[in-house]
Formats: structure tokens, C-alpha cells, sequence
């Protein structure tokens, strides 16, 4: 039999996968829309994969917006120490900087990826 907190636990947990598509929020560029992503392996022999794009947007917007929750977590966690708290930002500013590759997708660049580095980086 499992604990009332085990199931609450289990209730919060699909709650939060039923609303994943809803909470996210950013618009793909319209040169991308109905598009696809081929990912070509260079091993003779296997096939390729085609991914809509639409699908892939909507996965890179996910981690953008769970970046964001985890940035408020660390804000607002009451025992972090501000070295620890500044170190955790740190590492989420360099994930936001590996993932500005894909700001070519967005439709309005305020949704786009800011990294440490230059504006160069970002494009």
C-alpha cells in the first residue's frame, strides 16, 4: 500500500507531464515551420533519423523553460550559500551558452538563448 505522500508525490509528478506542452512558451520562426531536422550518420549502412521540427522547438523551449524553474529554485532556496548559489548560476548560464545554437529557431529574439559570451556567440 503506498503512503498518502507517496501518492501525492506520484500525482504532482503526471500533473507535471500533462502540462509540459502548455507551459511552454516561445514561437518558432516561420522559415522553420512544417520543417524537418535529418540527422544523417556518416556510418555507411544506417539509416537516417528525420525528426518535424516543430517537435524538436518544442523540446529545446522545455529545457529553456526548466532552466528558468531551476534558476527560481536557486533564488528562492532558503539554505544555499550565496558562493553556492552564485557557482549554480554559473553552470546554468553556460548551458543557456551551449544551447544558443538554436536561437536561429526563434521567432522573436527575446525568447532567444543569452549566454556569457559575446552577441557573436549567440547566432
Amino acid at each position: 500500500m503506498l503512503e498518502e505522500a507517496d501518492v501525492r508525490k506520484i500525482m504532482q509528478g503526471v500533473r507535471a507531464i500533462l502540462n509540459a506542452d502548455q507551459s511552454t512558451s516561445g514561437v518558432i520562426a516561420d522559415r522553420w515551420q512544417g520543417g524537418q531536422l535529418v540527422l544523417r550518420p556518416g556510418k555507411a549502412g544506417t539509416q537516417e533519423k528525420v525528426v518535424p521540427i516543430d517537435a524538436f522547438f518544442r523540446k529545446i523551449v522545455m529545457v529553456r523553460d526548466r532552466l528558468r524553474v531551476l534558476e527560481q529554485r536557486i533564488n528562492n532556496h532558503p539554505k544555499l550559500a550565496d558562493s553556492d548559489r552564485l557557482e549554480l548560476h554559473e553552470y546554468i548560464t553556460r548551458a543557456y551558452g551551449s544551447l544558443t545554437t538554436f536561437n536561429v529557431l526563434f521567432a522573436d529574439a527575446a525568447d532567444r538563448f543569452v549566454g556569457a559570451g559575446s552577441a557573436a556567440d549567440e547566432s
